[in-house]
């Protein structure tokens, strides 16, 4: 017999966290995990639009680190939960980096500001992108606000939005569609 999906205990609009602390659904911990869980949708969103295997296979390993920050950012940090959490590691950081500089090196010098659009896979990456951003801001927030979040969780959302930001440009070129470039209107 499966379990039912639906508990009833967030009905008046509390949730818990990992360790059992109840709080509000509007608390800033709930605000910033629910926004990673948005970019997790998202980039299976592109990955489903971007039919390139090794492209795919980098965007369902970034699922997988989504969804260990969001563990992360889930858990009561003053409780400790009684299970093994994943966790980030700084190589995590550094898999986006050197997938950036493989894409970079097929792909023109950039000379001007881009405009998301030309494909749906290439504007779905860019959505990923400002979520993403959103969801660093989130973090930040948090700190600002003395939540605890992890360093390492900041440091890789503002790589993996630089590296969905290059990924745009990668599908582009990948689908031989020209790149829109903003042409500011400049008033005489």
């Amino acid at each position: 017999m499966s379990f039912k999906i639906y508990t009833k205990t967030g009905d008046l609009g509390k949730t818990s966290l990992i360790g059992g602390t109840k709080v509000p659904k509007s608390h800033i911990r709930i605000d910033t995990y629910g926004t990673v869980d948005e970019l997790n949708a998202y980039i299976g969103l592109l990955s489903d639009y971007f039919d390139h295997v090794p492209s795919r296979v980098t965007l369902k390993e970034i699922q997988d680190r989504l969804f260990t920050i969001g563990s992360s950012l889930a858990c009561d940090p003053d409780k400790m939960p009684s299970m093994k959490l994943p966790d980030l590691k700084e190589a995590d950081i550094v898999f986006l980096e050197n997938e950036m500089d493989a894409m970079n090196q097929l792909l023109p010098e950039m000379k001007s500001f881009i405009l998301p659009g030309g494909h749906v896979a290439i504007s779905t990456a860019h959505v990923a992108r400002c979520v993403c951003r959103r969801a660093e801001r989130c973090c930040v927030n948090m700190q600002e606000h003395d939540f605890f979040v992890e360093p390492t969780v900041i440091k890789y959302l503002n790589r993996l939005s630089d590296y969905l930001f290059v990924l745009g440009r990668f599908i582009s070129h990948q689908l031989r569609i020209e790149e829109i470039k903003w042409q500011p209107r400049i008033s005489k």
